[in-house]
């Protein structure tokens, strides 16, 4: 797919935009203060593939986060910032990677200007943040509600904030919880400036609910060549949120590294457990980093030819299969094999 161009921005070593891969981003929702628990769920993203953190920096005690913090993990740390620009100079300070931040709801000129110094200072880019609750009042008063034309131009209200003062390491999410002005609004920023998009569903919902949204309007976005940078937002835990996004961005084909199942319905004709085999394939294989697709079929008379393309694959019958690889079959196997079977086989790619 064709994307849109971007102007390249960097995350400490991590590029968001131009020809970068689409990153994906998720949050701590440890409690701030508590510095240990913190650290460790950092650790735990950075190993799940999430390739920028953020944290919520909601006092000055919670900026102690930072250097711990980064200590500990290699991939950027983002501040998450409301109101007191103080917040930003000490985060910057502190060695954070780049910062998310309303320049509107910090104050004056010159406390905007105070945070655009110190981020050109450090090289660190900010990501103006808008959603649905965060429009300001004369603008909801303009559209009578948070539109898509709306939030954009809040978003850009917030840009010639920073342009002001020639600064221009700028990233922009414009969130909603209703996909279609989220999806309406990107397409619309994404016409009327150049900078980098972060993308997201806010307030999506729970594993089930906002994994479905989030792939409406993510998904369909990226499919359409928008977006530099990904946060699928869940009421759950935030290594869900990580395999989300890893799954999102595979079935849109902008990542290859790791296994893609395809699995059948199953319908009258099934003779084996293949909702259980699929489930368990799926556990078995979420660590194989090999780039292959593996099929997991319900019926060996059209299993292998339907998954032809996949590169290896089992059939199920009455009490027994089939292990394919690219459409052909190589032997039968029992229906209590299949699954070891197919690992062996997956170890030979």
């Amino acid at each position: 797919m064709e994307r849109r161009y971007s102007k390249k921005v960097y995350a400490g070593k991590v590029a968001i935009g131009g020809d970068a891969p689409v990153s994906i981003q998720s949050m701590l929702n440890t409690p701030s203060y508590d510095i240990e628990a913190s650290v460790a769920q950092a650790v735990a993203l950075e190993k799940a593939g999430c390739e920028l953190i953020r944290a919520a920096i909601p006092d000055m005690d919670a900026v102690k986060l930072i250097p711990a913090i980064k200590d500990k993990i290699s991939v950027p740390l983002v501040a998450d910032i409301h109101f007191d620009y103080r917040l930003a100079l000490e985060a910057a300070a502190a060695g954070i990677d780049k910062i998310r931040i309303n320049p509107g709801n910090i104050g004056d000129d010159s406390k905007v200007k105070a945070v655009v110094d110190t981020c050109r200072e450090h090289n660190i880019p900010i990501r103006i943040g808008v959603n649905s609750g965060s429009c300001e009042k004369s603008i909801l008063k303009k559209y009578g509600a948070p539109t898509a034309d709306a939030l954009v131009e809040s978003a850009m209200y917030h840009v010639d904030l920073l342009e002001k003062f020639d600064f221009n390491d700028i990233v922009i999410s414009i969130k909603s919880s209703t996909v279609p002005t989220m999806y309406e609004a990107y397409i619309k920023a994404a016409e009327v400036c150049d900078y980098p998009l972060h993308l997201g569903v806010t307030e999506a919902g729970t594993e089930r609910t906002g994994l479905i949204r989030s792939s409406a309007g993510i998904g369909g976005l990226l499919l359409g060549g928008i977006g530099d940078t990904i946060r699928v937002s869940l009421t759950d835990d935030p290594l869900r949120e990580v395999a989300a996004a890893k799954d999102i961005l595979k079935a849109v084909g902008l990542r290859r590294q790791g296994v893609r199942i395809v699995s059948c319905p199953t319908c009258g004709r099934t003779r084996i457990n293949l909702i259980e085999i699929a489930k368990k394939a799926e556990e078995l294989l979420s660590d194989c980093d090999k780039d292959i697709t593996v099929a997991v079929m319900g019926g060996v008379v059209n299993g292998p030819g339907e998954a032809k393309e996949a590169d290896i694959g089992i059939a199920g019958g009455d009490g027994c299969g089939m292990i394919f690889k690219k459409g052909e079959i190589l032997r039968k196997v029992n229906e209590n094999e299949l699954l070891a079977e197919l690992m062996k086989e997956i170890e030979k790619l």
